[in-house]
């Protein structure tokens, strides 16, 4: 997206005297302590007025940032064409994402109707690639179920049997700052890891973390386990389907901390019903939005794959908490006000989101 300076915008003047309005959707408990902290430590607080909400950005709830020049948005709301229009009819014109996936904002939209978009591209790489280590770790050593077991008074080792990480290979898909956090913890663990991605970093750094370079399909016949890390695209999604997954060793675990719609979620539950993934590790799936970060646990839960994938005892399935670190949200607040600092002073973002 190109940076642009809006001609009916705020002025945009360090000096300027009256507060820049924000509004916060999709606000939790956790959200409100890391932005109230952050702004508390910037120079001039006073030139900030943010307000929160715990709804979701949808048509409906677009309603609410009238009056507000800026509003801010996590990985779940809705920023379609249609929502994007309501925004500019009622003066929005700054979006800032407190993470760093963008692909529920129609960038060509925003564009066209002149509303500027911010991003988070990096806060904490190592807690996304921590916790995927950390699910492959509870799937492989069936920590989920001997914690039930043990917790119900059942102290048997029976079908708890796991494997040694030492010497096994691992397939990671996506080498950029998660990916690369991610290749050191399994190469930690003496595991061989190939790796894939259409931007490879340099070979210096790649002799330094000590992997290969692989195509897909090699990786898919290799790999003991599989971790993605990719960004999600018209190119990437369902990457992995059928097809791919018939190609991989049959007991692959795999492990996505990285977006849903990576991994189409019935060519998935197919294939752990014949055991040809012994376990998946989910941090996100395709439909979460309908769930994530909301309670359900008194209602019945009407997607039928999601459904099936939490009563698999070979799944484990976490709500989109990856991320969720004292280090990364204070990370988040304060490149999301740094961005928002940025066009209210100088009418540009310093994280703009690449088309």
């Amino acid at each position: 997206m190109k940076r642009r300076t809006h001609e009916s915008a705020t002025p945009h003047n360090p000096e300027i005297s009256t507060p820049y309005r924000v509004l916060i959707y999709s606000t939790k408990e956790y959200d409100k302590l890391s932005f109230d902290t952050k702004v508390k430590d910037l120079k001039q607080p006073e030139k900030y007025e943010i307000h929160y909400t715990h709804e979701r950005l949808s048509k409906d709830s677009a309603k609410k940032a009238n009056g507000y020049e800026c509003i801010c948005i996590f990985v779940n709301d809705d920023g379609s064409r249609e929502v994007l229009e309501k925004l500019k009819q009622i003066g929005v014109k700054l979006i800032v994402l407190r993470c760093a996936g963008y692909n529920n904002i129609d960038l060509k939209a925003a564009e066209e109707f002149a509303i500027e978009i911010g991003y988070v591209p990096s806060y904490s790489p190592n807690a996304i690639a921590e916790h995927a280590v950390a699910l492959v770790m509870a799937l492989n050593r069936r920590l989920h179920r001997a914690y039930d077991r043990v917790r119900n008074g059942d102290f048997r080792l029976d079908g708890l049997v796991g494997f040694d990480m030492n010497g096994k290979t691992v397939g990671v898909l996506g080498t950029g700052r998660i990916g690369q956090f991610a290749i050191r913890i399994f190469r930690g663990f003496g595991c061989r890891v190939l790796a894939y991605d259409l931007y490879k970093i340099q070979d210096d750094d790649r002799h330094a973390l000590g992997f290969e370079y692989a195509e897909l399909d090699d990786i898919y016949a290799q790999a003991d386990i599989l971790s993605i890390h990719l960004p999600l695209d018209h190119k990437t999604k369902h990457m992995i389907n059928a097809r791919t997954i018939d190609k991989m060793k049959k007991g692959i675990i795999l492990v996505n901390t990285a977006r849903g719609g990576l991994i189409d979620s019935k060519a998935l539950l197919d294939a752990l019903k014949s055991g040809q993934v012994a376990g998946a590790g989910l941090d996100v799936y395709e439909h979460e939005h309908k769930y994530f970060f909301n309670d359900f646990s008194s209602t019945i839960i009407g997607d039928d794959i999601l459904s099936q994938l939490l009563s698999y005892p070979n799944v484990i399935l976490t709500a989109h908490q990856a991320f969720l670190t004292q280090e990364a949200l204070c990370s988040i607040a304060k490149t999301t006000l740094e961005n928002i600092y940025s066009f209210m002073t100088s009418g540009k973002v310093l994280n703009v989101p690449k088309t």
